[in-house]
């Protein structure tokens, strides 16, 4: 607008007002443009202009714990009765109360506690379908009892107007628990609200690090806490208490406790000085109250017979109800004959009260309990271990007329909850499910989801139990306790711990040791001039009716080292402090005499094989043999899943099975060794698939898809004509891994899977030399070396005889094997031959054993195995000299250049000469047989072109004939002194005379 009219004409400016556009009714020139202008104002003038609305806003800052937390009022949520927002650090916390106007004839306090963390408070859209908020979770439902418990008891007596108290996370950081947050905001809009309450309270968290304690700490820190202590109170009394811990002392507890006090009670002023500034003054509600001749009317008349009923100590629960029952129908048919409807109306209530004042006289003047027994005694006990043996862990824990049937079942890791709350860890692997059906009370009633009471009494148990529980590394099994209460009459919570804790260790788990609980009430006895406790009574082991009628429920759980979990429930408007440290000794004294029942029940976990537990087992595998796990889309893990039962879980390179038992685990284990495979062993046992029947034997694929060779040898201990007659195509088969050719071929063998016949004389595969002794086989496998073909193996295990060829100085055929002698001109058609059908398969070569330079295990024989081992060891030997001797003699078939050409033909039909030989250590063996060294030798074989020598330890040499004059007369069994001249290229010594001196 400036520059606008910095652009204008001079000239009009300065014109007189009566010869100016807007006098003769022209627009004013835009654009170039003239136009006559409106006689009404213009559109702007008709426009108010918005003003700035200021609210006024109220704050209050402060420091507690090295922390900076503020209380601001009148900025949000200003039409509620009383509304808050607590800030410290980035986290806030926003918390409005409201009351109902008009009243209502009822007899109790409806008072109402919605916490709610709603996803963006961190900033995260929810992973539900709708992308919303569901139904109330356990932590919120927690943390809503968590505000109610300290709050109710502060309501003027008679107030029953209904009363909704909301809690609603703005914002986490994460690093600070909104619950702690709440509680004192709540206390705080209480107070700026109208509505009558004995406030204000403050509420703290404590925890303890290396021995310090530590104020307000963050998640962090409670994560390395052995306590975590929430404490409510008012200026100068107890309110509530909450405890999680890792066994800590009564006398840390009571420290934390001394130390928690002050620093809650800093929490009040900020919340007086803001109520001062911004609060209502306090409406004028109408109190249900009983007119004091209404209760002595009623009190004359129920006074006697329920005195009479309380000293009978006959009478079990519900035969006392029921007489109590039949006192109130008597009252009220005497009240109707009075025609008083003032005292009908409140009859009930009456009576209750009548029946309060009965039982809190006999236990504060006589200390006598209603049950008879004394004021620290516990209630018989009755525990059962394993009551359901076909699950994985039971017990039946019973103490008076209260009942727990406690079930563990455990599962894979995933089976894990997982957890949507602002702070804290993401899953939890213990889970403590609480159920109160009413036939444990015998009423009728209806199940309907999560129910405040069940899920707070059965986090206070699983609470108790975490801190025994093994860690995670050590236990990685998921566990889930259920709770189902038989009977109550009094503390089901505790006895779900003894019962819980019982069950666990029937289930295997190794708990450090038992976990006991008990509840520990108080009456009092109040001076009404001055509201002070004038006397009192700790009560043990309370009952159902102590709980009612008292004044305290003190829950302690621990065990013989220190406490685990603590719950405190007050009525009064708080307790001193000091009668609550009290109570501790008693509760110790009480937790004892539990432990020392559940200890001559069961005192250790049981072992795995005792009962039918489930089995968990993590194993490594690389990430592309759990791809061929998994299968397209997961499809061969599920199938694996419903064809057994059992759970897997996959992680980076981890795969974890849950099965049910171990005959479950043991078929998961078999399928998945079948897809994936392991690192194989000699003497190991194996599934496998014949892939295919040849004459010499079958080729079998297991462990993952390798290929093995089952000689015609190794299938049974009875001589074999026919390989089909034995095994088949796609028959399934268990099989040992009896050894490793030096190219890295698998040997398998079936016979010695089998019972061997009632014979101690071993048996040897027909056609080979018998060997009396043998040392332990070494296997090592030798990497980049070819493959065997199935063409060849059937020419090195059945050669066929050769007439012509024998020697006339061979040995007895029922002694020495028959071998097949070839011209240089067959062998090198063969060879030919092989190399072809060798570069025609490498395409499918099989996989090593374990990788190219991995070795094979030995292992001892299992499933008693170990005589055909042996068997299958002499047998090896047996063949391998068959197929040594072959080699030599078609070197020497070949002259002298058999080293040239015989390499490729031979490269499979000489097999594993190198292999360790078992020797006894006084003969010559590969190892010690050196260039030079003199020794004496046997003529083993004559063959045209040199001889074969048996070099002792079964080893075999050649000596080639250097002419047509060395060809001397040789006789087999001749001893000749020779010499190590050199090695062919297939390792076989080359041999030269040693002339005598």
């Amino acid at each position: 607008m400036a520059a606008m009219a910095s652009r204008r004409n001079p000239l009009l400016t300065s014109l007189p007002l009566y010869l100016t556009w807007r006098s003769l009714r022209y627009r004013t020139i835009c654009s170039g443009h003239l136009g006559f202008a409106s006689s009404s104002p213009s559109i702007s003038e008709q426009i108010p202009v918005p003003g700035m609305k200021v609210l006024e806003t109220f704050k209050e800052e402060f420091e507690i714990g090295s922390r900076s937390i503020t209380f601001e009022t009148g900025k949000i949520a200003r039409f509620a009765n009383g509304a808050v927002v607590m800030s410290m650090d980035e986290t806030k916390v926003l918390s409005t109360v409201a009351s109902s106007k008009g009243d209502a004839a009822r007899d109790f306090l409806p008072l109402t506690v919605d916490y709610q963390e709603k996803q963006f408070a961190q900033g995260v859209i929810p992973t539900t379908f709708m992308r919303r908020e569901g139904a109330p979770r356990e932590r919120e439902l927690l943390c809503g009892r968590l505000i109610d418990r300290p709050i109710r008891p502060l309501f003027p007596a008679g107030f029953y107007h209904e009363v909704q108290v909301m809690a609603s996370v703005l914002s986490s950081d994460g690093k600070q628990d909104p619950d702690v947050m709440a509680a004192n905001a709540t206390s705080a809009a209480l107070m700026l609200s109208d509505i009558p309450w004995g406030g204000p309270i403050g509420v703290i968290r404590i925890g303890r690090i290396c021995g310090q304690f530590i104020v307000n700490p963050s998640m962090d820190e409670l994560s390395l806490s052995d306590l975590n202590l929430v404490y409510a109170c008012t200026r100068d009394k107890t309110l509530m208490i909450d405890v999680q811990a890792r066994e800590i002392s009564e006398k840390d507890l009571e420290a934390a406790l001394r130390l928690a006090h002050p620093e809650a009670v800093r929490y009040l002023e900020p919340q007086i000085r803001l109520a001062a500034r911004a609060g209502k003054s306090k409406k004028e509600y109408t109190l249900s109250m009983v007119s004091d001749i209404t209760f002595e009317k009623v009190r004359n008349l129920a006074e006697a017979p329920i005195e009479a009923v309380f000293t009978d100590h006959r009478y079990g629960k519900f035969e006392r109800g029921e007489a109590l029952d039949l006192i109130t129908q008597d009252v009220k048919r005497a009240l109707e004959e009075e025609c008083d409807e003032e005292s009908l109306k409140v009859l009930p209530k009456v009576v209750d009260t009548v029946r309060k004042e009965v039982v809190r006289r006999r236990i504060i003047a006589e200390g006598l309990r209603v049950d008879g027994r004394h004021l620290n005694e516990v209630r018989s006990l009755y525990c059962e271990s394993g009551n359901l043996p076909i699950l994985h862990g039971s017990s039946l824990f019973s103490r008076g007329d209260t009942q727990v049937l406690c079930t563990v079942t455990l599962g894979a890791p995933g089976d894990a909850q997982r957890l949507d709350s602002l702070v804290g860890p993401p899953t939890k692997r213990f889970m403590l499910h609480y159920s109160f059906p009413p036939f444990s009370i015998n009423e009728v009633g209806k199940r309907v989801g999560l129910n405040r009471r069940e899920v707070g009494h059965g986090t206070l148990a699983e609470k108790a139990l975490l801190a025994v529980l093994p860690p995670e590394e050590e236990f990685p099994y998921t566990v889930r306790i259920n709770s189902e209460v038989m009977a109550s009459d009094g503390s089901t919570s505790m006895a779900t711990v003894c019962g819980g804790s019982m069950a666990l260790m029937d289930a295997g788990i190794p708990l450090r040791e038992h976990v006991a609980g008990i509840s520990v009430g108080l009456v009092t006895e109040v001076d009404p001039s001055t509201n002070t406790i004038k006397d009192y009574r700790i009560l043990t082991d309370i009952l159902g009716l102590e709980d009612h009628l008292g004044d305290m429920d003190f829950k302690i759980a621990g065990t013989r080292k220190g406490i685990t979990a603590i719950q405190l429930d007050i009525k009064p408007a708080g307790i001193p402090l000091d009668i609550i440290c009290e109570c501790l000794e008693p509760a110790l004294r009480g937790r004892l005499q539990i432990l020392d029942r559940m200890e001559q029940e069961i005192n250790a976990p049981r072992t795995q094989h005792y009962r039918n537990s489930p089995r968990l087992a993590t194993l490594k595998f690389s990430n592309d043999s759990l791809r061929r796990l998994l299968g397209p889309m997961g499809a061969l893990k599920r199938k694996i899943e419903e064809e057994t039962g059992a759970r897997i879980s996959v992680s980076d390179g981890t795969l974890t099975v849950v099965a049910k038992n171990q005959s479950v685990m043991d078929k998961v284990q078999e399928k998945v060794d079948f897809i994936v495979g392991r690192e194989i062993e000699i003497g190991g046992i194996y599934k496998g698939v014949v892939t295919s029947v040849k004459e010499y034997g079958a080729f079998v694929e297991f462990n993952g898809g390798q290929q093995g060779l089952l000689h015609i040898s190794e299938l049974s201990h009875e001589p074999v004509v026919r390989v089909s007659d034995v095994v088949s195509i796609g028959q399934q088969i268990s099989l040992m891994c009896i050894g490793q050719d030096v190219r890295g071929n698998i040997k398998l063998s079936l016979k010695s899977t089998l019972p061997r016949p009632g014979s101690d004389t071993n048996n040897v595969v027909e056609g080979s030399i018998p060997i009396t002794k043998q040392a332990p086989s070494v296997w090592a496998s030798i990497g980049d070396v070819p493959d065997s073909e199935e063409k060849q193996n059937s020419d090195l295990e059945e050669l066929p005889v050769a007439k012509d060829e024998t020697s006339e100085g061979s040995l007895p055929t029922s002694k020495l094997p028959s071998f097949l002698i070839r011209s240089a001109a067959e062998c090198d058609e063969e060879e030919k031959s092989a190399g072809f059908n060798q570069s025609s398969r490498n395409t499918s070569k099989p996989r090593s054993i374990s990788g190219s330079n991995d070795k094979l295990k030995t292992s001892p024989p299992q499933n008693g195995m170990s005589d055909s081992a042996k068997n299958v060891k002499k047998s090896k030997i047996s063949s391998q000299k068959e197929k040594d001797i072959n080699s030599i003699f078609t070197i020497l078939s070949m002259g002298e250049d058999g080293d040239k050409h015989g390499s490729a033909f031979n490269a499979n039909s000489q097999n594993d000469l190198n292999d360790t030989k078992e020797v006894p250590e006084t003969c010559t063996s590969a190892k010690n047989l050196k260039l030079g060294m003199k020794l004496n030798a046997k003529v083993y074989q004559i063959r045209t072109h040199g001889l074969v020598l048996d070099l002792g330890g079964g080893i075999r040499g050649m000596y080639r004939f250097e002419g047509d004059n060395d060809k001397r007369d040789f006789k087999v069994g001749d001893e000749l002194h020779v010499m190590c001249s050199s090695f062919s290229t297939k390792g076989i010594p080359v041999m030269s005379l040693v002339e005598d001196e």
